[in-house]
């Protein structure tokens, strides 16, 4: 049988003997075959595709005997070289080998059309035709030619694993077999069968790798392939009676690696493959093989595959020892079971598909195919056969004893490093014969739990045992690390003896109750407290524990048994198994467990556990098999006929009648009448025509249900928008949202039909298609199936078409929903795509490549058993996670009809509650018979068994309910109780007809279609098809409903629409029915509120993983009437929170949505838009109130029936009343709006016309629609596990999370109930790893940056929280791209001056002529001044009816309207915009430093200040070619001009001066693309405390720094400092160029002063002469370059001192300007020459208006301003920086007034006792002329014909005093005054050229008032002597005033006085 156990030589004459005995046994042909259930459906690391599809259905087994015997061929074949192979045998089943035999040769098969020679890609193998051709042969492959019978002229060129050919002596070649096709490139073929067939052979023969793999292939000195040496297969011939039959081969079959090499893919935890065929079932084949075993799951048995007809004893796989590297982690599973200190461990060698890891030495390749196994024929007990007295060894375990008092010490250093276990000799008493017969004698197959120790070799009939690594790791603590010692509070000195495991094991055993199996966690704890309690570890002496151990056995009432050796492990194994072989006169006191122990005094203690209870030891090797195993197991044992014993027993009734006939007899007695379904009796019987035309009345409440998202689902929507904007925030470019404008998504589903539906259903109720604009509301309805996919063959094209989409549309942001993403997590590479069903799938699409580099692309995982997601290697960030809320609201007063989510959690704490009749139940009876049923058929596998009762319970039930009551007493009271409801609940009063749901849970399909099939066919026969339908509920098909059924739920919905059917569970809402639900998994459908009942008494312990079981009883979680859990409570205080509650609004559903909009108004309000500023541009206010005035927004959508299209408004029907049953809602929501009866829609697709029933609400709960929690039977396995704390076993969150996982320690903290969400997550992600075959085993180590986990219960919600994510997120993303700007109405064109000057409207640039002509416009009407003062003109505007709205509008403080707009993509930025053109203008690189900005002092004198002035500049290295340095290259000499005359296309001549201030990170200081990317100077002109964080926010912007003595100062000195800078620069560069020859005149004497808040330009578009009818012209975006060129380039542009642009506003669009140009005042964005305002100054100490004093200066200079009123300035309101966030307050901070200090305190008397205040005199005085001037101009108020005189300056006395401007500069432009008469007059810091004549010239109000303000008291009194002011006004020494500073501060001094 090829290697041996790893190591172990044998002497020449054992091997010969034995070798003989197996040659016998193949060779025997007698006895037809019947496998025996347990023999392992093992599965070698195959194809690059799917284990599960490689391993047939166990229907696939071959029956065939050994080499030739077919049994169905009938025909043996004598070939020499066909019999050589005993050993090495290759010889493997084609796919179904008991169904075909091999076609003779020439015939059509299936593949015959492809032609010999070519593989069945088609692609050429021939080494004629590919020699010259390059081919790509993977490390460790040979090429080696293959020769057909059918072309041998031929050969044909294959790469195989080089492992797998012999050496050169002809030995060494490994079993099996692992090859490539060098054709197509499909690799990972494992079994030559498979390979023949691919690559053609066409053999008539079974195919051999011996007989046809004929030579090594050599490149010739040509380089091409030529035929090698032959391959050296010699010893083949003479096998028979080579000595070398069991010679171990350690070179190849050990390893050195510290992976885990659990089950294959998840599909197999068999360890070894016993045979090199696909994983077909071994007709027989008896073999003991090891491995790893986490939870029982990840077995390697000790597997019997059933023993041959002649009794022979057969050989055992011999297992490979791996020695695990010291990187080694402390799995479980990483140490297999070999128990040794050395960490030596068996491998389960079924693996994944995985090339051996890279630190594999080449020495210990990883087994890939794991040693094969002969398929032998079955045996027949009564075959009498002599037993040749061969023994066959079993990989026996041998550790090394290190320090005796601790259980496996740390080998040393050398035993790890060699890759190979040296051979030991094995002693004659080590070997174990098992009896034969064993378990048909005993009926126990007995489980030997490996404990400490050597296990003997086991020969004889070894099919009959079991050996399973369950408990071995509870026995490693010694190999915990110090990190993990740590964590669990641990010393190493605390490590347990032996001796302490094996009384803590006994203790632990005797405590189990007769229906409890060992788990393997829960003797973890138990040691883990051993091992906290008691640090001193009480030495046992060897005679003490045999006393000991019985002691602690006796305890157990027999059920314990303690057998002691002295020798070996072997000789007690071997007693108890000969005792247990007697028969049964000795069973009667059987014991269910035997502890052996070896007291040897070379080895130390060594001990195991024989398990002998008949439940236990089925129910651990059931356990050890993955789902898929023993689903195969089932198909398998359904197939071969094994079942017809038990199916026969069922033909009868527990009365012992013949069931069939009873039925036919009763149905005789009918005479064709049937039951007549919703009224009367059962016993009523109608004519089987009437009832089908009944049709029940429509069901109002279903008509009336509403579909919304509740306050839980948004809550979630939410947290995971703020997550995916914490990933565009951290700064890492992982995720760039301000460049999307669209968002668009796939939904991922498992492989199920109805979860399209379902899920297709909930994203056209909800709205999304629409709402993100993916597709119109017509066609929503039809699409929404394109949305979600299904992971099944098609997946890929779809996924490729997707993400096509991805690539070509960078701006959008795709979302991939991964739901139910705990499903089939195998890794692509164990997965397989070309045999039946696939697996894998989901690794392929959601883990690709493609995917995970698409920066456009978010992936969202959503699982409501994320265990599996997460890993040690888990891919997504434990921030990236989002946890269902778990706030419980069950303790504050609800009304009765609210609804809670009723989760796994609640069913547990459920049992406490005390009611007579629990929702948690186990069915005692039930259990019972199955007990009886499995100690008569110990050969069958549980599930089929209770498979088979639970059918023959229903039918008996249905029988006992109508023609039989007499069986009623056989009857499961349960059972009884469910099918008596399902029957009788539409006839009862007030039902309308409507019943319940009973979910059976029938795990295989084939079981399942018997029961459908049986079932059905007993429901007929006795007359109640009308009744209730009976439904098989798989993945893999649609619904089928028998029309009458149909008809009723089309009436219950009012649906018109004949070709309705139902598509998803809930659609059969109110439907009496049993639906018999298949499948692996439960994949997350939705069932109705009408679901009564659920079955799970199938589901037992093979599912002993926390996914397995708790999706299992999933099913049943959904929300329920609070009140009824209330009620339920009496007996039992409110629990804590957990984690599967949520708020109780959360009213129901798994998915609840609301309606989708037409970008109605009214559906906009879906919760996101006022929570989060989401709001849509064109949202009315009108629409938002409904929203706003309740509690809580987001609970109450309307819908504006309006925007229903026909086909939604069916589907919707009628949307009921605002879900008055939510107390947060208005009670009396109107419901007229809603149609109350249904419309039929013309759509054929309306699949959707009923309402979803757990995703919706009623628009009330009455009373008869309380919603109950659904009833649940458990088996009492599971049952156990989900009473938690309150049974005596442990908790299923307990469990190992997975069978995915593996524990990645052998001793972890105990998990409790309260852990949750993140900290759950962060338990799992600490203590397991991922298995080699799961899809995260080889996770890169940086998660992946744009991946979300959404977990949450089962059916609370989550689809809907993700719908209304994408919708929310849609709303951010539109918001990012939009700003808001001011759109305050243009007061300007009704008021335009008409003159006698008209331009064109289309002229492009001002004629300077025309321009001097048109008057100046005095009063400033941008609305930003529109609290500031009005100045004075000829034509006064109407001007206080602004005000007068102002008065009443007191409290809104004048808010400025806003609109929000669309950036366009000539958009300046704020510092939080990224995208890949503009980061290397914005963000710094990262090779240079901040270091890089050189700074450079920058002095000139300036006139008005009187002082030398020294700036600082920050220059980047980049910009330095800006500017003029000296030769030495240090100094600054000036910024370069550019020439008035030079033209460039690109060319940007003004520098642009920014000043900005507390707005580093808002302030629009990115131009790059408003510059589209050209070449300008920007210059930020910034004070010098906040330089630092512009220079952190801005790196590559040239800085101005302003001197320390500006850092209080306005922004009038930073305007003021930038022009007098300009200017003196001007002057500097006209003097550099004149040396160069150029004309002081042509040097460019413009700069560019912007605020840092202009976001968007816009012009008119050019019109082709054809305005629009209305006279309004298009509004296009333009760049701020054409802009800034078009001003440029204005003819004679010197003689303009300023122009600039019109500020927008949303009227603007209705109508183009009368005037392109004006002369007005400019502000916020202005081209200045400041060669011709070089007289004329900004106010340095201005905080506001500063630009109308400086425009009213300017235009009193007589010179010319203009405005292009064809181009708008749009301007975003900012709402932080500027001087808007100046605060006043007090300068002593001890002064504790809270109040906040208004305008009327911020002056006071001179040295008054008033609070001093801490701010700018300036500021100060600003402030409180705006706010109080009337109470120094009461005269002036609201007074427009008698204004205000200003002399020289303009400060705003508020909008209700007017002010009339007068320069008092000779030659100045001013307003004829004559005849004007003033209320009052303003002397500002007045200089000399104001004189006492000039004041005389002004008339006056009597009673006028005067205020003169001036720098200090001294000046203020020289100011009135020198005007000689007293003459005409009367002061009064109390009318003195200063601000209210602190003499340091300098406050600003002024007197009022009247005029007389």
């Amino acid at each position: 049988m090829g290697n041996s156990y790893a190591g172990q030589l044998k002497s020449a004459r054992f091997e010969e003997a034995l070798h003989n005995s197996i040659e016998a046994s193949l060779r025997s042909s007698g006895g037809d075959p019947q496998p025996i259930f347990t023999q392992l459906y093992l599965e070698p690391e195959a194809y690059p595709g799917n284990m599960e599809a490689d391993v047939k259905s166990k229907a696939d087994m071959p029956l065939q005997g050994e080499e030739g015997h077919d049994p169905l061929n009938g025909h043996a074949s004598n070939d020499p070289e066909e019999l050589e192979d005993d050993d090495d045998s290759d010889s493997s089943s084609p796919p179904l080998p008991y169904l075909q035999t091999p076609a003779p040769d020439g015939s059509c098969t299936l593949d015959g059309i492809i032609s010999r020679g070519f593989c069945q890609a088609g692609k050429d193998l021939r080494l004629v035709t590919i020699a010259a051709e390059p081919i790509e042969v993977p490390a460790g492959f040979e090429l080696v030619g293959a020769k057909s019978p059918s072309i041998p002229e031929h050969i044909l060129v294959c790469a195989v694993d080089r492992r797998f050919l012999p050496d050169e002596n002809g030995k060494n070649a490994l079993l099996g077999f692992s090859g490539n096709c060098v054709g197509c490139g499909e690799k990972g073929f494992r079994y030559f069968t498979e390979f023949s067939n691919h690559i053609n052979l066409k053999l008539s023969t079974q195919p051999k790798k011996q007989k046809h793999l004929k030579y090594y292939l050599v490149k010739n000195s040509q380089g091409a392939l030529c035929k090698g040496p032959l391959i050296c297969w010699k010893d083949s011939k003479t096998r028979q009676f080579s000595s070398s039959a069991l010679t171990s081969k350690p070179s190849s079959s050990s390893s050195l690696s510290s992976k885990e090499n659990g089950g294959a893919s998840g599909h197999s935890s068999s360890p070894f493959s016993l045979s090199d065929s696909p994983p077909t079932r071994m007709a027989q084949a008896s073999s003991v093989f090891f491995g790893s075993q986490d939870l029982g799951r990840d077995c390697s048995f000790l597997k019997p595959l059933a023993s041959t007809p002649s009794h022979k004893t057969l050989p055992i796989v011999p297992t490979a020892l791996r020695v695990n590297g010291p990187t080694n982690g402390l799995g479980v599973d990483v140490h297999t079971s070999l128990l040794s200190p050395s960490q030596v461990s068996l491998v389960p060698q079924a693996q994944g598909y995985r090339t051996p890891d890279l630190g594999d030495s080449p020495v210990s390749s990883p087994m890939n195919s794991g040693p094969p196994k002969k398929r032998h024929r079955s045996w027949h007990p009564s075959a009498l056969v002599p037993v040749p007295p061969t023994a066959v060894p079993v990989p026996a375990i041998r550790p090394i004893v290190n320090s005796p008092g601790s259980v496996l010490a740390v080998s040393s250093p050398q035993s790890l490093a060699a890759g190979v276990i040296q051979p030991q000799p094995v002693t004659a008493g080590e070997t174990v014969i098992v009896p034969e017969n064993l378990l048909n004698s005993s009926g126990v197959r007995p489980v030997i739990l490996i404990g400490h120790g050597t296990l003997p070799y086991f020969y004889g009939s070894v099919g009959n045992i079991v050996v399973s690594p369950l408990l071995v790791s509870c026995y490693k603590s010694s190999q915990l690390t110090e990190s993990n010692l740590e964590t669990l509070g641990l010393h190493s000195n605390q490590m347990l003896s032996v001796e302490m495991m094996i009384l803590l094991t006994l203790q632990y055993l005797a405590r189990l109750a007769s229906n409890q199996i060992p788990l393997r966690e829960e003797l973890e704890q138990i040691v883990l407290k051993a091992m906290l309690g008691c640090p001193g570890n009480p030495a046992i002496s060897p005679s003490q524990l045999p006393w000991l151990a019985r002691l602690e056995a006796s305890v157990s009432g027999g059920s314990v048994q303690v057998v002691v050796t002295h020798n070996s492990l072997g000789e007690g194994i071997s007693e108890s198994l000969h005792s247990l072989s007697e028969g049964p006169q000795h069973q009667q006191h059987l014991p269910t467990y035997v502890v052996i122990i070896c007291a040897s005094k070379i080895n130390g203690n060594e001990f195991c556990v024989l398990v002998l209870g008949k439940y236990q030891a089925r129910a651990l090797a059931e356990g050890m098999l993955t789902t898929n195993e023993f689903l195969k197991e089932i198909s398998y044992e359904l197939i071969t006929g094994k079942v017809t014993v038990l199916a026969s027993h069922f033909k009868t009734t527990s009365l012992g009648d013949n069931l069939d006939k009873q039925l036919v007899r009763y149905q005789r007695r009918r005479k064709g009448q049937v039951i007549q379904p919703y009224q009367g009796d059962v016993t009523e019987n109608t004519n089987s025509q009437e009832p089908a035309s009944m049709s029940p009345p429509p069901d109002s409440e279903l008509l009336n249900r509403i579909f919304q998202i509740y306050p839980a689902q948004l809550t979630v929507a939410r947290s995971l928008l703020s997550q995916v904007c914490s990933i565009a925030d951290s700064g890492t470019q992982n995720l760039d949202l301000g460049r999307f404008c669209k968002v668009d998504f796939l939904v991922l589903v498992p492989p199920s039909h109805i979860l399209v539906h379902q899920t297709a259903q909930r994203i056209r109720q909800s709205g999304v298609l629409v709402d993100l604009g993916n597709e119109d509301t017509s066609t929503a309805h039809q699409k929404s199936e394109k949305y979600v996919v299904r992971l099944d063959a098609d997946v890929h094209t779809k996924m490729e078409a997707f993400m096509k989409k991805v690539k070509q549309n960078p701006y959008t942001l795709f979302v991939l929903i991964h739901d139910n993403s705990h499903v089939d997590l195998t890794s692509a590479l164990s997965g397989s795509v070309c045999h039946g069903e696939l697996q894998g799938l989901a690794d392929r699409v959601v883990n690709c490549q493609e995917v995970l580099d698409a920066m456009n692309l978010l992936v969202l995982q959503v699982s409501c058993f994320p265990y599996t997601l997460q890993t040690h290697q888990s891919r997504i960030s434990i921030h990236n996670e989002i946890h269902w809320p778990s706030n419980n609201h069950l303790q504050r007063e609800q009304p009765h009809n609210e609804l809670v989510y009723f989760g796994l959690r609640d069913y547990s704490c459920s049992l406490q509650w005390g009611v007579a009749s629990p929702i948690l139940r186990c069915d005692d009876a039930f259990e019972k018979m199955v007990h009886t049923l499995l100690e008569r058929h110990p050969h069958l596998h549980s599930m089929v068994i209770r498979s088979y009762l639970l059918i023959q319970q229903y039918t008996e039930a249905m029988m006992a309910l109508t023609s039989s009551p007499s069986l009623r007493d056989h009857i499961t009271p349960e059972t009884l109780a469910m099918v008596e409801d399902l029957i009788n609940a539409p006839s009862r009063e007030g039902s309308q007809g409507r019943g319940h749901m009973l979910l059976v849970r029938v795990p295989s399909l084939q079981l399942a279609m018997l029961a459908r099939e049986r079932l059905e066919d007993v429901r007929d026969k006795l007359g109640l098809q009308l009744c209730f339908a009976v439904m098989l509920g798989s993945p893999a098909s649609e619904l089928s409903l028998s029309r009458n059924f149909i008809n009723i739920l089309r009436a219950w919905r009012g649906c018109e629409n004949e070709e309705w059917v139902p598509h998803t569970y809930e659609d059969l809402e109110g439907l009496p029915c049993i639906i018999i639900l298949t499948g692996k998994d439960p994949l997350g459908e939705t069932f109705p509120r009408s679901l009564k009942y659920t079955d799970l008494r199938l589901i037992d312990s093979s599912y002993l993983t926390r996914t397995a079981l708790e999706q299992e009883v999933g099913l049943a979680c959904t929300y329920v009437s609070v009140d009824v859990v209330q009620e339920s409570k009496t007996s039992t205080a409110p629990r804590e929170s957990d984690g599967e509650k949520t708020t109780p609004t959360l009213n129901d559903g798994e998915e609840l949505e609301r309606p989708q909009s037409n970008g109605s108004a009214a559906t906009r309000t879906s919760g996101s838009l006022v929570e989060n500023g989401v709001s849509s541009s064109d949202l009315a206010d009108s629409f938002q109130k409904p929203s706003t005035s309740t509690s809580q927004p987001e609970c109450l959508v309307t819908s504006d029936v309006a925007t229903l299209t026909e086909g939604f408004k069916q589907e919707c029907d009628s949307l009921g009343s605002q879900l008055s049953s939510n107390p947060l809602k208005a009670p009396n929501a109107p419901r007229s709006n809603y149609s109350s009866s249904s419309s039929s829609s013309p759509s054929p697709s309306s699949s959707s016309t009923q309402r979803p029933s757990q995703s919706t609400q009623f628009g009330r709960v009455s009373k008869s629609s309380r919603v109950s929690p659904r009833t649940v039977i458990l088996s009492r396995a599971a049952y156990n596990l989900l009473s938690g704390e309150s049974g005596s076993q442990l908790s299923s969150f307990s469990l190992l999370p997975h069978a995915d996982v593996s524990w990645s320690s052998p001793l972890r903290p105990l998990i409790t109930q309260n852990l949750q969400g993140a900290d759950q997550s962060l338990y799992y992600r600490q203590w397991t790893v991922a298995r080699q075959h799961h899809a995260d085993y080889e996770a890169p180590p940086v998660l992946h940056p744009r991946r979300l986990l959404l977990s949450g219960p089962p059916q609370v919600g989550k689809t809907g929280a993700y719908l209304q994510f994408l919708r929310i997120l849609f709303r951010m993303l539109i918001r990012l791209l939009e700003v808001d700007v001011y759109d305050d109405d243009d007061e300007e064109d009704e008021e335009e001056e008409t003159t006698d000057v008209t331009t064109p409207a289309n002229t492009q640039w001002p004629d300077i002529e025309d321009i001097r002509k048109l008057p100046f416009d005095l009063n400033p009407r941008d609305p930003k001044f529109r609290k500031a003062s009005p100045v004075y003109s000829d034509k006064m505007p109407k001007l206080f009816k602004v005000e007068f709205k102002k008065e009443g509008d007191n409290q809104t403080q004048g808010k400025r309207v806003t609109k929000s707009i669309r950036l366009s993509r000539f958009a300046a930025h704020n510092a939080f915009h990224h995208c890949e053109q503009c980061h290397l203008y914005s963000e710094a690189v990262p090779t240079t430093q901040l270091s890089e900005c050189s700074l450079h002092a920058f002095s000139f004198c300036s006139s008005m200040l009187g002082e030398e002035v020294q700036l600082q500049f920050f220059i980047p290295k980049a910009k330095e070619q800006h500017f003029v340095f000296n030769h030495q290259g240090s100094h600054l000499e000036s910024l370069r001009l550019p020439l008035v005359s030079t033209k460039a296309h690109d060319l940007l001549k003004s520098p642009i001066f920014t000043p900005t201030t507390g707005r580093q990170e808002h302030g629009l200081l990115n131009l790059f693309h408003a510059m589209e990317g050209a070449t300008h100077l920007h210059i930020l002109v910034v004070k010098q405390f906040e330089m630092p964080h512009y220079r952190k926010y801005w790196p590559n912007h040239i800085l101005l720094v302003l001197p320390a003595m500006f850092n209080s100062a306005g922004v009038g000195a930073a305007r003021f400092m930038i022009k007098e800078l300009s200017y003196h620069n001007l002057e500097l560069e006209r003097n550099r160029q004149e040396e160069q020859g150029v004309k002081r005149q042509d040097v460019w004497p413009f700069i560019v002063m912007m605020d840092d808040s202009c976001v968007l330009w816009n012009t008119y578009q050019p019109t082709d002469g054809s305005e629009k009818s209305n006279g309004s012209s298009a509004i296009i975006n333009v760049s701020l370059k054409a802009v800034l060129q078009h001003l440029e380039s204005t003819p004679k542009i010197p003689l303009y001192a300023m122009c600039g642009v019109r500020k927008w506003s949303s009227s603007l669009a209705h109508k183009t300007p009368r005037n392109p140009f004006s002369r007005c005042h400019l502000h916020d964005f202005v081209l200045l020459n400041v060669d011709l305002t070089q007289n004329v100054q900004y106010d340095l100490n201005r905080y506001d208006c500063e630009e109308v004093d400086f425009n009213l200066r300017v235009n009193s200079s007589g010179l010319l301003l203009c405005r292009f009123n064809n181009f708008f300035l749009m301007k975003k309101h900012i709402p932080v920086g500027g001087n808007k966030d100046f605060v006043v307050k007090p300068k002593l901070v001890e002064i504790e007034n809270k109040a906040p200090i208004s305008p009327p305190q911020y002056v006071c008397a001179p040295d008054s006792e008033q609070t001093l205040l801490d701010a700018p005199a300036q500021f100060l005085l600003e402030n409180f002329l705006q706010s109080c001037s009337h109470r120094l101009f009461p005269k002036a108020v609201q007074n427009r014909n008698n204004p205000v005189l200003s002399i020289d300056s303009y400060l705003s006395l508020s909008p209700e005093i007017s002010v009339c401007y007068i320069n008092s500069r000779p030659h100045s432009t001013n307003l004829n005054h004559q005849g004007l008469v003033f209320s009052g007059l303003l002397l500002y810091l007045c200089d000399s050229f104001v004189v006492s004549g000039l004041l005389k010239n002004f008339r006056f109000l009597k009673g006028a008032t005067l205020c003169v303000i001036c720098q200090d008291r001294s000046s203020l009194r020289q100011t009135i002597v020198r005007l000689e002011l007293e003459d005409e006004w009367q002061f009064r020494l109390r009318d003195e005033f200063q601000t209210a500073n602190c003499s340091e501060d300098r406050p600003l001094y002024f007197l009022t006085g009247r005029h007389v």
